[in-house]
This record gives C-alpha cells, sequence and structure tokens, in this order.
C-alpha cells in the first residue's frame, strides 16, 4: 500500500503551477494573489484547477486515484494575513482582539512593515433611528492583536422596499386621483 501525500508534498508541486497563474496557496486553499485585485471566478478557478491537476499528476505525488477541489475561500474567510486586510480596504470589518474587546468599522487602511502591520478602522455610531451613522476618529490596530478578524455582510439593503417607500409608493390611487397627504 502507498502512503498518502502529506499536505507539504502536495504544496510543493502545486504552489508553483497557481503561483504561474497569479494565485496564492494557502494552506489547502488558493486565493487571488496579492497584486491581482480581480475576482476569482468560475474562469479563473477551472484554469488553476487544470494546473495543480497537471502538476499532481506529473509528479504522481497523490499515488492512484483522487479528487481535486478549487474553491474560492468565500466571504465568511476569517482575516488572517495582511494580504487578506488589503483585500477587504473599504468594506467594513468586525475584529475581536486579544483582550476581549471587539472592534467593527471600515477598513480604511493598512500601515506599517510586514513584521508589525496595523489595521486603521474607521467605527460608525448610529445617532438614530432612520439618520445617517457618524463616523468615529480611526482606530489604529497592530494585527498581531486580531484573534479573530472577518469581513461583515451588510445585506439590509437587499430587502423588499418599505411599502412606503418611493420605489412602491404611487402618488395616484387606483382611481388615478392624487392621493391627500
Amino acid at each position: 500500500m502507498v502512503a498518502p501525500a502529506t499536505p507539504g508534498q502536495v504544496r510543493r508541486v502545486v504552489e508553483p503551477a497557481v503561483a504561474g497563474l497569479g494565485l496564492v496557496l494557502e494552506g489547502v486553499e488558493v486565493t487571488l494573489g496579492p497584486d491581482d485585485h480581480g475576482e476569482l471566478d468560475l474562469d479563473r478557478v477551472a484554469e488553476a484547477t487544470r494546473a495543480a491537476s497537471a502538476a499532481l499528476d506529473a509528479e504522481d505525488v497523490v499515488p492512484g486515484h483522487y479528487t481535486l477541489e478549487v474553491s474560492s475561500p468565500g466571504v465568511d474567510r476569517p482575516l488572517t494575513a495582511r494580504r487578506h486586510y488589503e483585500r477587504a480596504l473599504r468594506r467594513t470589518v468586525r475584529l475581536t482582539l486579544d483582550d476581549g474587546s471587539v472592534v467593527t468599522g471600515r477598513l480604511a487602511g493598512v500601515e506599517g512593515g510586514d513584521e508589525a502591520p496595523v489595521a486603521v478602522v474607521v467605527p460608525s455610531r448610529s445617532p438614530g433611528r432612520g439618520r445617517r451613522p457618524v463616523d468615529e476618529p480611526p482606530v489604529r490596530i497592530a494585527l498581531a492583536r486580531v484573534t479573530h478578524g472577518k469581513v461583515v455582510v451588510d445585506l439590509s439593503g437587499l430587502g423588499p422596499a418599505d411599502e412606503h417607500g418611493d420605489e412602491l409608493h404611487d402618488a395616484h390611487d387606483e382611481h388615478g386621483d392624487e392621493e391627500e397627504g
């Protein structure tokens, strides 16, 4: 019986194949490279699958039959590396810090070198229902202090419009007369 391939063996073979496509191998995941601001669409996933499969077959790292699955990490991928934060710029993030506190706000930047990167987060507060949130002063947080970080997906604007909102409000009733105030 042949021993299964180790993650290190698979990495050694697959990493150059996906790097040639401008992608990054993250453990067992492949994501866009740090300088690639495109999307990981189905065509790119198919290219990565073919490149990884050809590299694995050429080196025979995984003897016999295997199933290769290539996909994008999705919106719920944790922010664990500087490049993850850089791709999340201008999006809302939620960062849990080593002291248990949580900072939520728009990611305005990533500063500092690779040894000590810092996230610049602009928190906001709600002044009350129906009013726009107010930005607070930026907060600088060393990424080393973040125990869990993620992009916050806001789907609040995707629901049905308020029945009295502009989209559904008709200035005329069913008889064509204007409605009264």
